[in-house]
C-alpha cells in the first residue's frame, strides 16, 4: 500500500468521523515521521474517545508490529482514549477492533484478514453509536413464542371453510 494511499484513507476516516459529529484530528506526525509513538487518528464525540491505529488494503491482510500496537495502547490509557485498530480494504467499509481481539502471529505481530473484518469487526455506523450489531443467535434468542394463538385459530377456521375471509378480517380487528 503506498504512503499517498494511506494518507487518503487516514483522510477519509477523518472526514467520516466529522460527519458523524465526532471532534476528530489526524495525527501526521504519526508512524515514521517522529520519535513520538502517535496514533493515526484522534477521535471523540464528548462520551467516547477513542485512539485510532488506521491501516488499508487492497485485499491483502494487513499486519501490524507488535510495537505499533504496544504504542497504540499506551498512548490511549496516557489519553484517557480507547484503543482501537480501524481497517479498511478496497470496496468495504471501516471496521474497528480493540487491539486484544486481534489474531496475534508467532512471531507477535497482529493480522487482520478481509474476512474477519466483515465478520467480526465492529462497522463504522455501530462505532458511531448509529446502530448495534446483533447476530443471528441474538436473534433466535428473542422471547417470541411463535405466532399469536388466537390469529392461528382464526386462520384454520378460514382453511377449514368455517368463516369466510371477510368473517376472519373482522375477528382480526
Amino acid at each position: 500500500m503506498s504512503q499517498a494511499k494511506g494518507d487518503r484513507r487516514e483522510r477519509e476516516l477523518v472526514n467520516e468521523l466529522d460527519e458523524a459529529g465526532f471532534a476528530v484530528m489526524r495525527a501526521p506526525a504519526s508512524g515514521s515521521a517522529t520519535e513520538r509513538e502517535l496514533p493515526d487518528v484522534l477521535a471523540g464525540d464528548g462520551e467516547q474517545f477513542y485512539a485510532i491505529e488506521a491501516k488499508s488494503s487492497s485485499g491483502d491482510p494487513i499486519y501490524l508490529t507488535g510495537e505499533e500496537v504496544e504504542a497504540l495502547i499506551y498512548f490511549a490509557q496516557n489519553f484517557g482514549a480507547k484503543p482501537r485498530i480501524g481497517v479498511r480494504f478496497d470496496r468495504e467499509d471501516w471496521y474497528f477492533f480493540h487491539p486484544g481481539d486481534l489474531y496475534v502471529t508467532d512471531g507477535g505481530n497482529y493480522r487482520v484478514k478481509k474476512e474477519t473484518a466483515v465478520a467480526d469487526g465492529t462497522d463504522f455506523a455501530e462505532f458511531v453509536g448509529e446502530s448495534e450489531k446483533v447476530t443471528l443467535e441474538e436473534v433466535g434468542d428473542d422471547e417470541d413464542d411463535g405466532p399469536d394463538e388466537d390469529v392461528l385459530r382464526v386462520l384454520n377456521a378460514v382453511k377449514q371453510g368455517v368463516i369466510d375471509v371477510e368473517e376472519a378480517a373482522e375477528a382480526l380487528e
